[in-house]
């Protein structure tokens, strides 16, 4: 037997070896021998070991309140002792501290991860904790109504499912305790403001030009069942620009990130996140590329970002919640999200996301598919435009007018005489953001106002 990770040997015994004993309990077993030469595992014998072999199932008892096996050897006429230490299914401390075996080293469990550890031994989550003083009657009703609408739709659940009183609805997702207590899991999901309860349950959202650039950002709280649709729109009609091109006459917008994958990588923030932390979930757009950091973790089977996408079995760290996205029909089961995100990616030849897997979280990068790199390198006008851009928009222009500009021209040409106020209420976008296209527009010779503010109108060449 070799010295590994469940394996240790020790020349002679010393009490701070009760901790060894403690992390291979919390871990996944193990066997400690002592009277072996710490580097080569030669037997080299030791003192007392009648002694021994009474006195360390006793300490570990007393400390702990486990029993293990404790065996004397020999080899060549010289005693050790080997000491056989069982995963136990509960937590185990030694003298009030918890302790993990983790690779070649002994570590302390502490804070969050000591919470999700006590859980996990009682068979619990932490999504499926009680929230005293909170009822069906608290919850958001449109979040409610938006699952059934979607949980039929996607046909997870029939109309007959739905159509009954909000608490039988609740209590058939086992979003109760054995008390009749709603559980985190039903607050998050349909509670209106979750963060009473639960802080950092909300997404935040910026746009950066550089890193430490950032022009305008946005944060969306509520319902996690709301929260979805809302995010997805925000970054695809303010945050994300389309880049434009044709197609014989036909117009294209060409988004740098397909937006089916995003909303997948967004549900596996959402259901994965460690909302313990207190942190929300973070998405950082830049022009040509994508960040979304999530405060979570992933099993240890897929601790790099290759397994992701290999055949998985899918184990969310907040099942309740998760069982509440796959009824509503917008997450799959068994793992599906990250084949579904391939699928996405090579229908427009994008680069899969890369994720980076650490303590502090998950940082997952997007990258933009080569149709919108060569858009961007030919120059979008929403960026910069030069004083020679021809003056014919059907020809040569259009191709780099971004979404926002499109939609400003389409609104002067059906109404000379609107206002950039008008404009902004139309198109739902910030009066400064179309105030500053408007500029770029003019410089371009692209539109011309005639006339004066009050009581003028556009020219669209």
């Amino acid at each position: 037997m070799i010295e590994n990770q469940n394996v240790e040997w020790k020349s002679s015994w010393d009490d701070e070896y009760l901790k060894w004993i403690c992390g291979y309990a919390n871990a996944q077993g193990g066997t400690l021998f002592i009277g072996k030469e710490d580097n080569t595992g030669k037997v080299i014998g030791i003192d007392k070991p009648q002694y021994y072999l009474t006195a360390i199932p006793d300490k570990i008892t007393h400390t702990m309140g486990i029993v293990v096996d404790v065996n004397l050897l020999h080899e060549d006429s010289l005693p050790y002792l080997e000491i056989i230490v069982d995963k136990y299914p509960s937590l185990i401390s030694y003298r009030g501290r918890y302790h993990y075996r983790s690779g070649s080293t002994m570590r302390t469990i502490e804070g969050r991860e000591l919470e999700r550890a006590l859980l996990k031994s009682q068979g619990r989550t932490w999504d499926g904790i009680p929230v005293p003083k909170v009822s069906e009657k608290d919850l958001k009703q449109n979040a409610i109504e938006l699952f059934k609408e979607k949980a039929v739709r996607s046909q997870r659940l029939t109309v007959e499912d739905v159509t009954v009183d909000d608490k039988v609805l609740l209590d058939n997702l086992h979003l109760y305790d054995d008390e009749d207590n709603l559980i985190r899991a039903g607050v998050l999901a349909f509670h209106k403001n979750s963060e009473k309860w639960v802080y950092g349950s909300y997404i935040k959202i910026g746009y950066f030009v550089t890193d430490a650039d950032l022009r305008y950002h946005d944060e969306v709280h509520g319902a996690l069942i709301e929260q979805i649709d809302r995010v997805e729109d925000l970054v695809y009609t303010k945050y994300m620009k389309a880049l434009i091109d044709y197609e014989g006459i036909q117009r294209v917008e060409h988004f740098m990130f397909p937006r089916l994958a995003f909303r997948e990588l967004l549900l596996n923030a959402v259901i994965h996140k460690d909302y313990s932390s207190c942190n929300p979930i973070q998405i950082s757009v830049y022009e040509d590329k994508i960040y979304m950091w999530n405060d979570g973790t992933m099993p240890a089977e897929l601790s790099s970002a290759e397994k992701l996408f290999e055949k998985h079995s899918s184990k969310p760290p907040n099942p309740k919640l998760a069982g509440v996205f796959f009824k509503s029909g917008m997450i799959e089961a068994w793992g599906r999200s990250f084949d579904k995100i391939q699928e996405e990616c090579r229908k427009y030849n994008t680069p899969l996301p890369e994720f980076n897997i650490s303590e502090s979280g998950i940082m997952v990068l997007c990258k933009p598919n080569e149709k919108y790199l060569e858009l961007l390198k030919v120059g979008n006008i929403g960026d910069s435009i030069g004083d020679n851009i021809g003056d014919n928009i059907g020809d040569n222009i259009s191709n780099r007018l971004n979404n926002t500009q499109v939609k400003i021209i389409d609104r002067m040409r059906y109404n000379p005489k609107i206002s950039a106020k008008s404009i902004s209420k139309d198109i739902e976008i910030a009066m400064r953001n179309v105030e500053a296209n408007i500029s770029i527009l003019k410089k371009a010779g692209i539109i011309e106002r005639k006339g004066p503010a009050k009581g003028g109108y556009w020219v669209v060449r």
